[in-house]
C-alpha cells in the first residue's frame, strides 16, 4: 500500500508563483498516491496571494489554507505546515517556484525502508553570484559549527516521515529553522538519503532574506541556537531513536554537475 502524502508550501509574497506550485503539486503527488493533501500556509503576506488561494480552494479540494494573520517568520510558517500535515509522509519547499514540485518524485523514489529523510542538494545553484558565494560561505560555517554531515544544509526540498515528529520539536521563527531541523533530526539518529534537485532563478519578487537587518538577525539566532544546540547539547539529550539504528547521510551523486551549496530563506 502506497503512503499517503502531505505537501505544503509556506508562501510570502509569493502571489506570482503560488498557483503554478499548488497545480503542479497536485498532478504530482496524484501520481504517487490515492491519499495525499496540499497545504498552503499564508505567512501574514500583503500581496494577493489569499485570495488567489481562495480561488484555488474552489478547484482543488485537497488545498488546504493555513493563514496566519501576522507574519511570524519562515520557522512559525514551516512549523505550521508540519503541525497541521496528517499524511505518512511530508513534502516541503518554498512557495516562490525555485524548486520544480515535479521533483518530488525524484525524493519519493529515494525513500526506500531504511530511510527516515530524503534532502535535496542542489545540482546547480540559479542566483546571483554574490548569493553563491555568501551561501557557500554560511554552508562550511554551520556545517563546521552544528557538525552536520549533510551536502546542502539549506536546501528547502525535503521528502520526511510525520513520525520523525514524534521526536523531532522545533522551535525556531527565522530561517535558522533548517539548521535546526537538520541539527534535531541528525542528533537523533534518523538516517538521511540525499538527492540532487535542480534550482532554478527567481521568477517573482524579491528575495526576503536578503538585507543587513535579516542577515544580522540571523547571526544572532544561529549564536543562540548553537548554544542550545551544540554548546547545552540539547539537541542529543532529547535524541531517543535507538543507536543501533543509524545516525547516517548517503548521498546520490549528480552526474555531470558541479554541486553549489548555499542558504535558502523565506522567498
Amino acid at each position: 500500500m502506497r503512503p499517503s502524502i502531505t505537501a505544503f508550501f509556506p508562501a510570502y509574497n509569493d502571489s506570482g508563483t503560488i498557483a503554478s506550485m499548488v497545480v503542479v503539486a497536485d498532478m504530482t503527488l496524484r501520481q504517487l498516491t490515492d491519499d495525499y493533501e496540499v497545504i498552503v500556509v499564508n505567512d501574514g503576506s500583503p500581496d494577493h496571494c489569499g485570495q488567489i488561494l481562495a480561488e484555488l480552494q474552489t478547484r482543488y479540494p485537497r488545498l488546504r489554507v493555513v493563514t496566519h494573520e501576522k507574519n511570524r517568520g519562515y520557522g512559525g510558517a514551516l512549523r505550521s505546515g508540519f503541525s497541521n500535515a496528517t499524511k505518512d509522509l511530508i513534502f516541503y519547499t518554498d512557495g516562490d517556484a525555485q524548486y520544480d514540485p515535479r521533483e518530488l518524485t525524484v525524493l519519493y523514489k529515494a525513500l526506500d525502508d531504511s530511510a527516515d529523510m530524503v534532502n535535496g542538494y542542489k545540482i546547480s545553484r540559479s542566483d546571483p553570484i554574490n548569493r553563491k558565494i555568501i551561501g557557500r560561505i554560511y554552508h562550511h560555517v554551520v556545517s563546521i559549527a552544528f557538525g552536520l554531515k549533510l551536502s546542502d544544509v539549506d536546501c528547502d526540498f525535503r521528502l520526511i516521515r510525520r513520525s520523525v515528529f514524534d521526536v523531532v520539536k522545533l522551535d525556531s521563527n527565522s530561517g535558522v529553522i533548517c539548521v535546526e531541523l537538520m541539527k534535531r533530526i541528525q542528533d537523533a539518529g534518523f538516517r538521511i538519503v540525499e538527492v540532487p534537485v535542480h534550482h532554478f532563478h527567481r521568477a517573482f519578487g524579491i528575495s526576503q532574506f536578503f538585507n543587513f537587518r535579516r542577515v544580522f538577525r540571523s547571526v544572532i539566532d544561529l549564536v543562540r541556537l548553537w548554544y542550545r544546540l551544540v554548546w547545552k547539547g540539547e539537541s542529543r539529550r532529547t535524541a531517543t531513536v535507538p543507536s543501533g539504528n543509524r545516525a547516517e547521510s548517503t548521498a546520490i551523486p549528480a552526474p555531470q554537475a558541479t554541486l553549489e551549496i548555499g542558504v535558502e530563506g523565506q522567498g
